[in-house]
């Protein structure tokens, strides 16, 4: 239905744009040819033609379409803010009304200096600065939206790969810029209004997910950048694009079959991905001295008592582990590794007979598209939420079989690629161990590298972290 509503609204903008091409003097179905329409435009501008070779630059193509698009109505003696806007935003009520009105003519060219002395005016300051501030939010709001964004990291679920505090530069180029799929929004605004609270976006009009292509696939063990799956549930109930932002490691792709044994992680049967600086959870046992938690986290060691005497739970790597292990008042390290065969009741897909938890679980084959499976006891569990939640079917288990969309099915095919993300710090991410898989439509980028970093312990210049700036991320 959208799409014909946009082919619709399409061809009323060109129509309108045909015949103010012909009160130019021009073909009428010069309007309706790519990249010629653009070399017209500068032509009927006074722009240099050769801009129209930018074209073929993902992101910049943008600039320069609306650069030669918002000259033309100036060519028509449209610059006023809302002319200006209205031509942005609703181009099939307004092309067609100026292309009809009889006092709507062709002035000549807005480039050259003859035109710009004989009809433009000098702006007010207001008028200045609410055209100044229209660009840089729209520019910003396209970079942002096409090109890079920058993250910050707020917990620790990744380190120490990734740090509390990390400043990251998001590619949305990488997999391919998302069409935003729910385009009315609070600029800047990710799902919630700054200072006031409350939705910071109209879900009045809503886009099915489209991906422009990309520089490359999603590789296995990419950093990647995707919304929270689970934000599809109450209390939130937002819509793809506004669900929370969060950062993993892509360790499964689609169609591989992911598992773990005594926290090691296998993927197609084989000794998974092992992150240089990936934590894992330790028993410490102390002597009576015990642990100080306040100098372990000074040591960046994130402690924590546990319910038994002198006995920690410390977040660190192995090499950390190791030269805990000769400190004098430490008896013993160990790895605090759940038992296989008992149910933790928080792993996916929460079926206490599974017995999993998120040490030892699996295998599990993540969906691909195209995939079909047959619809049992067996993988009802694994895969109801990815048919129901995120593929949009209604889904009823009756007496004589199951239904799909109210029509008796004995299988299922997928519509989407699905993945499988897993923080570094392996024993204390919230992850898809609990959640299950990520489709497609929710991924928004691949981390390049920070930028900036913060240490929160630390303070004046010693604050900044100097050699995590530009650090890459593997």
């Amino acid at each position: 239905m959208w799409y014909i509503i946009f082919a619709v609204l399409t061809i009323i903008a060109l129509y309108g744009l045909w015949k103010l091409f012909v009160k130019a003097g021009r073909q009428g179905w010069e309007a309706i040819v790519p990249f010629y329409r653009e070399y017209v435009m500068a032509e009927l501008t006074g722009r240099a033609k050769w801009t129209v070779i930018l074209l073929l630059v993902p992101i910049v193509n943008i600039f320069v379409f609306y650069g030669l698009y918002l000259d033309l109505i100036k060519a028509f003696g449209k610059r006023r803010f809302w002319e200006n806007a209205a031509a942005i935003l609703v181009p099939f009520i307004v092309l067609p009304l100026w292309a009809n009105d009889p006092l709507v003519k062709y002035l000549g060219k807005p480039n050259t200096e003859e035109f710009k002395k004989k009809y433009f005016y000098k702006k007010s300051m207001a008028r200045e600065w609410a055209d100044a501030i229209v660009f840089a939010t729209v520019a910003a709001s396209l970079i942002r939206g096409f090109l890079i964004e920058a993250y910050m990291i707020p917990t620790g679920s990744m380190e120490h790969t990734l740090l509390v505090g990390d400043f990251l530069f998001v590619s949305k180029l990488n997999y391919g810029p998302r069409i935003p799929m729910t385009p009315i929004a609070f600029p800047f605004a990710h799902h919630t209004m700054p200072i006031t609270g409350g939705k910071a976006y109209s879900e009045l009009i809503q886009i099915p997910y489209k991906r422009l292509p990309g520089f490359q696939e999603i590789k296995r063990n990419d950093v990647v950048v995707f919304n929270y799956p689970m934000e599809a549930d109450a209390p939130f109930n937002r819509p793809v694009d506004k669900r929370e932002n969060y950062i993993k490691r892509c360790v499964g792709m689609p169609g591989d079959k992911v598992s773990m044994s005594n926290a090691v992680l296998f993927v197609n049967g084989k000794p998974g991905f092992v992150p240089p600086e990936g934590q894992l959870g330790y028993l410490v046992t102390a002597d009576q001295t015990g642990l100080d938690i306040r100098v372990m986290n000074d040591k960046r060691l994130e402690t924590y008592e546990t319910n038994q005497p002198n006995v920690y739970q410390v977040f660190m790597t192995k090499e950390e582990a190791a030269m805990m292990k000769g400190w004098a008042n430490v008896k013993q390290v160990v790895p605090n590794i759940q038992k296989p065969g008992i149910d933790d009741g928080a792993t996916f897909p929460n079926v206490a007979a599974l017995k999993w938890n998120f040490d030892n679980f699996g295998p599990i084959t993540i969906p691909s598209k195209g995939w079909t499976i047959q619809l049992d006891s067996i993988t009802l569990p694994l895969y109801e939420r990815a048919i129901t939640v995120y593929e949009g079917n209604t889904l009823e288990k009756k007496a004589d079989g199951t239904y799909i969309n109210g029509a008796k099915a004995n299988s299922y095919t997928f519509k989407m690629n699905y993945y499988w993300m897993m923080g570094d710090n392996r024993h204390n991410s919230l992850d898809s161990r609990g959640w299950g898989f990520v489709p497609e439509d929710h991924i928004v980028g691949k981390a390049l590298f920070t930028w900036l970093s913060f240490d929160e312990l630390g303070s004046g210049l010693s604050k900044i972290r100097w050699n995590r700036i530009f650090k890459g991320i593997e």
